[in-house]
């Protein structure tokens, strides 16, 4: 009998901002419910947490260890199905691991890990237990994106030639770590958050869209970090020179220092025959621009007559009719659903479709981790070229 998928969850307790996020996305299509979780290092948050979110208290835990150990000791029938980790960056292996280890599936936020090497064990791990990780890149769920994504697999731009990618935010213009903001202070934290604050952060959000619309691969960077806010222990500002592996050439600018911006994230791709180009602030359209043709205006939940008509990935991931605005919580919850359906199509022994396999990987943050590392090493390196391995 088809049921819903039962979540535990790390962290996200009653004061974090993203464990919210998180909980709407995945409940938004009634495929998910919340069962367990261990919300916060505070055993009284997490208590309080458990009580407002309906979660019986005997299955609110200590810490992540009692949560997986005591769940995979439950009846299969009542035990969750899988994690969804939304803790600080440095929490994100320990869980994940052991998660995967006792057979759950595992939803965790970006990045994956704090070095390549974890993200390599952990991709290591899936397919060791052949379990299901989901990456919460949240950008690459809205239909428009995908179907720039599709334009450019069917050849409709011709060879990639430029990809330009940036998200600049200004939340970090002030030393806001030493101001009483939690989620400044432990992003800012080399210890919690890693080797960049700026390209861990919010620069592996650029890149996997890049790799992810184009389909092509970063083999060589050349990058410029800086820390602009004096007193700041990481950076908070870089520019990325990019080379792909199909020969095109492309930019990345990430900042947390652009006083006045919000979340503008944007991409261009430049083909030989035209380029697409698609932003965040408006993520309902995605123009086309061809070099024989007027400017194109694509837009979610329309059924367009050929050759206009929208691909099979943005169709399955609209959920209202045109004209009403699709925004962050809908795309957060298209990769949910779409872990949801992949799982679920597992656990019953059938083969997920394509669009359902649609959502970020366990190789993606692999690439991730392999993206932040190359930059810190390109930035504090001589040569103008670093080698993007993985």
């Amino acid at each position: 009998m088809k049921r819903k998928l039962r979540m535990g969850m790390v962290g996200g307790g009653k004061d974090a901002f993203i464990g919210s996020v998180h909980r709407i996305a995945a409940f938004m299509d009634g495929k998910i419910e919340l069962v367990c979780g261990a919300f916060s290092v505070d055993p009284e948050i997490s208590r309080q947490s458990g009580e407002e979110l309906f979660v019986a208290p005997d299955r609110v835990y200590a810490n992540f260890e009692e949560l997986i150990t005591k769940e995979a000791q439950l009846p299969v029938g009542e035990r969750m199905d899988f994690l969804t980790i939304v803790t600080p960056n440095f929490l994100h292996y320990g869980p994940a691991k052991m998660a995967l280890e006792n057979g759950f599936d595992v939803v965790v936020e970006k990045p994956m890990t704090v070095t390549l090497e974890e993200a390599k064990d952990l991709k290591a791990t899936v397919e060791r237990t052949g379990r299901t990780l989901c990456l919460t890149h949240t950008y690459s769920g809205y239909p428009m994106v995908k179907q720039a994504k599709a334009m450019v697999k069917e050849g409709h731009f011709g060879k990639i030639r430029k990809i330009v990618v940036e998200y600049p935010q200004g939340w970090l213009s002030r030393l806001s770590e030493r101001e009483g903001n939690a989620g400044a202070a432990w992003r800012a934290d080399p210890k919690k958050s890693g080797l960049s604050l700026v390209m861990g952060d919010i620069g592996t959000h650029a890149a996997h869209l890049a790799e992810y619309v184009s389909g092509l691969r970063i083999t060589e960077l050349c990058a410029d970090l800086s820390t602009l806010v004096e007193g700041r222990q990481l950076d908070d500002d870089g520019s990325v020179l990019l080379r792909f592996d199909n020969g095109a050439r492309g930019v990345l600018m990430a900042s947390q220092i652009s006083a006045g911006e919000e979340n503008a994230v944007r991409l261009r791709i430049y083909g030989e025959k035209g380029g697409l180009e698609w932003a965040n602030e408006d993520p309902n359209n995605l123009i086309i621009k061809m070099l024989d043709q007027p400017r194109q205006l694509y837009r979610t939940g329309n059924a367009y007559a050929a050759p206009y008509t929208l691909s099979s990935f943005a169709t399955h991931n609209t959920r209202i009719p045109a004209g009403h605005p699709e925004g962050l919580l809908e795309s957060f919850a298209n990769i949910y659903r779409n872990f949801a359906l992949t799982s679920s199509a597992k656990r019953e022994g059938n083969t997920p479709t394509p669009e359902e396999l649609d959502f970020p990987s366990v190789d993606d943050g692999v690439r991730g981790m392999a993206f932040v590392q190359t930059v810190v090493e390109s930035n504090e390196s001589n040569e103008k070229w670093t080698k993007f391995v993985v």
